[in-house]
């Protein structure tokens, strides 16, 4: 979306009274840095405890929900820096914890080198080598989604379907849910959403469909993407909490069957909200049936990519007050240009949103394409539609050597990924960077599509800003011997209740804290309290918690970061005035079944390992 376009669709002012209001950050920091004094001087008096430390940590975590929820919010960057203020002033009062007693016995400079100046020492601090994969990941799957492989793959599971949008749907979401086992959900989300988008209004589904559709995504991205070590950023995470024992092979057969079972579940949910509903492809608009050249034409030519809902309402205010009725008219199915058309838009207008949407030398053939086809005039509309199949005819040849080059980037990041399988001293990032480069040349030459990329990446990236401050603020925790008493608790369990109601529980658990927190911060201190159990214990409570911090994620619309791009999308582009609890309400269905199933599986999983 452009930010420069702030007025709604229907071109009216902004709500003099918003929904949300963003409190300042100063303020907040502020107030951060006098508490934080304060605790300073209070520790020269007499030393902090520990539990005002832990207090402190699940105070940020819990003001992430409140402060991120509600009309009143906070940013949550400005949230987690103030607050690792505060946490790091207690801390240094502790005089207790295993890095007191490290500098002590060592000195400041042997803890800076060890913590602070080595890769290991950055990894244990803040999961370095984790992110930087993230990093790379973001940046390969960035490059790659320009050469609009998915949307290709998409049309043509709909030209195979005969147009029918549940099979298709169907299709694309379980290579969706393949792929983000491997290339990671969080990227492929927005991707996703908009494809199945266009499909969805190109078959006039209702807004409940299209909405539902939407939400499906952040169950396939999520749930379904669990079934691989690389598929969410908390398997990662608990990955490297858990270093050795979860393998890549760990997550295949412990956490593979949660991946298969959840998609199926969402396959039968799609059924009854889909049901027969058909794109009728001999009826097909001329940049429809060319959607992925398109696509690849707006990023090369213009550094960005838009599907026609977004390009109204970023030019509502030039539409003079038709943009309701335009946006009514696309979600009915109707061509862009034909809806413009038939709301008697000026020429000028027009062909302006033609030439932002596809290129400015196709806006006036586009046009007078659209006019005839308004008129009933078809031999001659046929005709004005010549000169743009020439022009994306073209487009697809450079389209499609770009996508194998992305394709075959996939080559050195899956051998890296095997690398680091059989020797973990080798980083994990190295194998995201190594394909991120080897995909940049395929749109080294495009420096709009280069720069669509890299901003993209950025933009994706900067929402894992919040979570640097929360890793070091578990590292203290654990320095300060917080995760010890969790791992009594644990065991303690075991011999009371036994280790399939202590693993439920924990499942339960980490749905319920993902749903209301972000299911990361969940995976990094619910994994730390399993250190010290048997393996095949380890491995099994391990698997419920990833089972909980998967469903839970998508319960909510701030539970992961699919569910907040896939709630941002709904409000922005299908209905403005939808709601958490609307979310709640119609995903709840959904989590209630895949609960059960994953219930079961949990309980089978314990039987096995009684029985052997």
């Amino acid at each position: 979306m452009n930010a420069n376009h702030s007025t709604p669709a229907n071109g009216t002012a902004p709500d003099p009274h918003p929904s949300v209001v963003m409190c300042p950050g100063w303020w907040f920091m502020s107030a951060c840095v006098v508490v934080a004094g304060l605790i300073l001087l209070a520790s020269h008096v007499a030393p902090a405890p520990s539990w005002l430390l832990a207090t402190e940590v699940f105070a940020t975590i819990l003001g992430l929900f409140a402060f991120g929820s509600f009309r009143y919010q906070i940013h949550k960057n400005v949230l987690t820096y103030g607050m690792l203020l505060v946490i790091f002033a207690t801390f240094f009062g502790l005089r207790t914890s295993s890095w007191h007693v490290e500098i002590a016995e060592q000195g400041w400079w042997f803890w800076i080198g060890r913590h602070l100046l080595s890769f290991r020492g950055l990894d244990d601090l803040i999961h370095a080598d984790t992110m930087l994969f993230i990093l790379g990941l973001t940046l390969l799957v960035s490059v790659i989604a320009q050469t609009r492989l998915l949307e290709g793959i998409t049309f043509f599971l709909l030209r195979h379907h005969d147009g029918l949008i549940l099979p298709t749907v169907i299709s694309v979401t379980a290579v969706v849910a393949f792929v983000s086992g491997v290339l990671g959900g969080v990227s492929m989300i927005g991707l996703t959403i908009r494809t199945l988008v266009i499909i969805l209004m190109l078959a006039a589904a209702p807004v409940a469909a299209v909405r539902y559709a939407v939400m499906v995504c952040t169950a396939i991205t999520t749930i379904c993407g669990v079934w691989f070590a690389y598929g969410e950023p908390p398997n990662l995470i608990m990955k490297a909490n858990l270093s050795p024992h979860l393998s890549n092979a760990f997550f295949l057969f412990y956490c593979g069957p949660i991946g298969v079972a959840s998609y199926l579940v969402v396959a039968w949910q799609l059924r009854g909200k889909l049901g027969r509903q058909r794109v009728n492809l001999e009826e097909l608009d001329v940049i429809d049936a060319n959607v992925e050249d398109v696509r690849f034409l707006q990023a090369s030519r213009h550094g960005e990519v838009l599907i026609p809902v977004e390009l109204v309402e970023d030019f509502a205010s030039e539409l003079e007050g038709r943009a309701d009725a335009i946006l009514e008219r696309l979600r009915r199915g109707e061509p862009l240009g034909l809806a413009l058309v038939h709301e008697d838009v000026s020429v000028g207008v027009r062909r302006t949103l033609l030439a932002h949407y596809v290129s400015e030398e196709l806006a006036d053939g586009l046009d007078r394409h659209y006019l005839y086809l308004a008129a009933e005039r078809y031999e001659e509309a046929l005709q004005a539609e010549l000169a743009v199949d020439e022009v994306l005819a073209a487009m697809a040849q450079v389209r499609k050597r770009a996508q194998m080059m992305g394709g075959l980037a996939l080559v050195p990041f899956i051998a890296m990924l095997v690398v680091h399988g059989i020797d973990e001293d080798v980083p994990l990032f190295l194998a995201s960077v190594a394909g991120f480069v080897a995909a940049l040349p395929a749109i080294w030459r495009i420096p709009k599509m280069r720069g669509l990329a890299l901003r993209e990446a950025r933009l994706e990236y900067a929402e894992y800003y919040f979570l640097f401050p929360l890793f070091v603020s578990i590292t203290l925790l654990t320095s300060a011997g917080f995760f010890d008493a969790m791992q009594g608790l644990i065991r303690t369990g075991i011999e009371t209740l036994g280790q399939a109601h202590v693993a439920f529980a924990q499942f339960l658990g980490s749905t319920f804290l993902s749903a209301i927190l972000d299911n990361n911060i969940v995976a990094d201190f619910a994994s730390r309290g399993l250190h010290g159990l048997d393996v095949n214990v380890l491995k099994f409570f391990a698997m419920a918690q990833i089972a909980g911090y998967a469903l839970g994620g998508c319960w909510t619309h701030i539970g992961c970061a699919q569910s907040v791009v896939a709630y941002a999308f709904i409000q922005r582009d299908v209905d403005a005035h939808y709601t958490p609890v609307q979310w709640i309400k119609e995903m709840t269905p959904v989590i209630v079944r895949i609960l059960g199933l994953m219930a079961v599986l949990i309980y089978a999983e314990s039987a096995v390992l009684t029985w052997f």
